[in-house]
């Protein structure tokens, strides 16, 4: 009752809260805000851009920085060479050269027919080239019937010269008896009147002059036919060895090698320019053709300036190599240099050079003739070890010595004392110790070094 009497009052909801409207910013905040945006945009963008700038340049600075290559110092000794540059030939060879003719027409042209390959090996008595004779075949056969006409001439001659002197001696037989007759009749002159005899002492005069005339005939006859005879025989003689001389000429068509090795071809002036020598080209006698050398005695062939010759001896040691074959080195020895100066075909005529040969040491079958080489012939050698470095790092300034030692991250230039030196190396005396670095290429003080 008192309940409902008196009810309780229900709870009533909470009235709601108006909406906060935010308040408008007034227009200088907005440009405020506006400029200090950009100014920070454009700030980290300027810093941006300097940090890149700076690294390209710190980047083109050390790309612009030379490398310096350095060299460690160590005990040797130093070796003085000197170079002789030429062309590699054949100690033991063998010249083939187109045979000269011994015949009468020895300028007749000489076409080759066969040949040895360049390069290839051949051996002692194998034919290595061969000369068309055919023409020189048929000029023998002329010969032999010139020969045999010759023979001919001499026996018709022979026989008329026989015929000749029996009519003769049958001449003087009858002149003799005419004689004997005449002097028979001499024998009765004591029955004959003077005038008889005197008649018949003439007949006797003038039979035996007769007689006597031509008894020297006979003589005279004899020689002049033995004469005769003897221009005869001459010619067929010169006939005969013109022959032989032809047939000495053929023998030498067919030449063969004279020892064992490779036939190396020469060259020939054609169609204006040099060219290796081949089947059907003409060659003229005595020309050279062919040469056999033996690979296994190979040596360098060159020339010296003669203001270096007091620098070489025999016996020498030197290191040779090619310029075909860049890798390859032989060991060598210089066994000949030149006692006089020889002027250049090339060169003027107040330059002259020596001539000295290096022979090669070993074999390979790239080693063959007329390839450009190289023999570093060693002249000297110190005896006492010392520092050495590379002729490179050791600079002139003032009339003294100086190098630059790595010391740390630069190089600091000292002053040394050089002793014996050749054309790479050089001896350092005082200024340096074994185990130490020096730049090759120094030119401007670096902190940051590359080391070789």
């Amino acid at each position: 009752m008192s309940a409902i009497l008196n009810p309780v009052p229900s709870p009533q909801p909470p009235a709601p809260r108006p909406a906060l409207v935010p308040k408008a910013d007034p227009p200088q905040r907005k440009t405020a805000l506006l400029i200090w945006g950009s100014l920070a945009i454009l700030l980290v963008a300027s810093l941006a851009a300097w940090r890149w700038n700076s690294a390209q340049q710190e980047a083109a600075s050390q790309a612009a920085l030379p490398t310096v290559h350095t060299f460690k110092a160590a005990l040797g000794s130093i070796q003085q060479s000197a170079r002789v540059t030429g062309v590699t030939t054949a100690r033991n060879f063998s010249n083939i050269t187109a045979p000269k003719l011994t015949g009468p027409e020895g300028n007749r042209p000489m076409t080759i027919l066969q040949m040895a390959p360049n390069g290839s090996m051949v051996r002692r008595g194998q034919v290595v080239i061969q000369i068309d004779g055919q023409a020189l075949v048929d000029h023998i056969d002329d010969l032999a019937t010139t020969v045999e006409q010759a023979q001919g001439d001499i026996d018709k001659r022979k026989a008329e010269q026989a015929l000749d002197m029996e009519n003769l001696s049958q001449n003087v037989r009858v002149a003799k008896s005419e004689l004997d007759k005449v002097r028979l009749d001499m024998k009765a002159k004591e029955l004959r009147t003077p005038l008889d005899q005197e008649l018949l002492q003439l007949t006797i005069e003038e039979a035996d002059a007769k007689y006597t005339q031509l008894v020297k005939e006979v003589e005279m006859k004899k020689t002049a036919q033995a004469a005769e005879l003897k221009i005869l025989q001459l010619t067929s003689e010169r006939h005969v060895r013109h022959r032989n001389r032809h047939k000495m000429d053929l023998k030498k068509f067919t030449v063969e090698a004279s020892m064992d090795g490779m036939a190396v071809v020469q060259s020939t002036f054609r169609g204006g320019e040099f060219d290796s020598i081949k089947v059907g080209d003409v060659v003229a006698p005595g020309q050279l053709a062919m040469k056999v050398v033996d690979p296994k005695t190979m040596q360098v062939e060159g020339t010296i300036n003669q203001a270096q010759v007091s620098q070489f001896r025999i016996g020498e040691l030197a290191t040779i190599s090619l310029d075909a074959f860049p890798g390859m080195k032989f060991k060598g020895k210089l066994y000949s240099v030149g006692a006089l100066a020889v002027a250049g075909g090339r060169q003027q005529s107040f330059i002259r050079t020596i001539p000295v040969r290096v022979g090669i040491e070993g074999y390979d079958p790239r080693l063959i003739p007329d390839l450009s080489a190289a023999a570093d012939v060693l002249t000297a050698t110190s005896e006492e070890k010392a520092v050495v470095i590379p002729r490179g790092a050791v600079h002139e300034e003032g009339g003294k010595s100086f190098v630059f030692a790595k010391s740390g991250g630069s190089f600091l230039k000292r002053e040394v004392t050089t002793g014996a030196m050749n054309d790479t190396q050089v001896a350092i005396q005082t200024g340096l110790t074994a185990g130490e670095e020096v730049a090759l290429n120094y030119a401007q003080p670096v902190q940051q070094v590359a080391s070789n």
